[in-house]
């Protein structure tokens, strides 16, 4: 699956297995798009929004109708895989769906996609900026949700950057929450412009950190915590201290992201450090 590595399906398979537990509160009612990889990473790529042809009568879904624009299958509705246990994961990753991505908003009981319950800022660095830079925003960003009664998580994203995730009571909808993210990204942009940029220009990006506040939009997905990512080395979106952060923005190098064997040995050692700030249950 990741030939620079040598990285096969059976350790893709079982990464996925030995990190259900803390993976699956962070999929559980949303729906799920996968980037598959049927030839591994060093081959093309495709999403998957709609259940897999020849999905097992098991595996939940639940029908959503499309706006603006018809599903991968030219229908008007797409039927997303819900994951709700090891089964239902193991399948889709055998599928070699590598990236496991989803919105901030759950399903309500009557299948109907109700108000987001979290809030994602996306920290997504221009080159020469790195995880050092993204650490230093974070800690900002940090400081700014805390004012408005917020607790932030921080999530190396196996990518270049970082999310940062606060958990919300699920009272606002998504262009409520997207507005409050946007209104963080443009004062943090006037105070540090020569770090931070809100609008996605590219030619703006280049040395800078992209606030994205966008993966708040009620279509948007977001890399779920604890997917691995379709690079050449086997990365992980991680979830990180705010010691580790810390340290990160004062030393240039001393954040990295993490690759999937990394990842076991810290949930061996310490479980979801994730979960409580989040009031998720595992």
């Amino acid at each position: 699956m990741y030939p620079a590595t040598e990285t096969t399906k059976g350790e893709v398979l079982n990464y996925y297995a030995r990190a259900a537990r803390f993976l699956l509160p962070h999929l559980a009612d949303r729906p799920v798009t996968r980037i598959r990889w049927p030839h591994g990473t060093g081959g093309p790529s495709f999403f998957e929004k709609n259940l897999p042809s020849g999905a097992p009568s098991w595996l939940h879904s639940v029908a959503v109708p499309t706006t603006g624009s018809r599903s991968q299958s030219g229908n008007d509705t797409i039927h997303y895989p819900v994951i709700r246990d090891t089964a239902d994961l193991t399948y889709l990753v055998n599928l070699a769906s590598l990236e496991l991505h989803v919105p901030q908003w759950r399903f309500d009981a009557d299948g109907r996609p109700g108000n987001p319950d979290r809030l994602v800022i996306d920290l997504d660095p221009g080159s020469p900026a790195g995880l050092h830079e993204c650490a230093m925003l974070a800690l900002m960003v940090r400081e700014r949700l805390e004012g408005i009664g917020l607790v932030t998580a921080p999530v190396t994203s196996g990518g270049k950057g970082m999310q940062l995730y606060a958990a919300l009571p699920g009272v606002q909808d998504s262009d409520t929450i997207r507005d409050i993210a946007r209104e963080i990204a443009q004062d943090l942009t006037r105070a540090r412009p020569e770090l931070v940029v809100w609008k996605m220009t590219k030619s703006l990006r280049p040395g800078k950190v992209l606030l994205d506040w966008s993966q708040n939009i009620a279509a948007k997905t977001t890399i779920t915590p604890y997917s691995l990512r379709g690079n050449d080395v086997p990365y992980v979106a991680a979830p990180r201290t705010w010691a580790e952060v810390e340290h990160g923005a004062e030393k240039r190098d001393a954040l990295r992201q993490l690759a999937m064997d990394d990842v076991l040995a810290r949930i061996a050692r310490d479980g979801d450090i994730f979960a409580t700030t989040l009031s998720l249950q595992t």
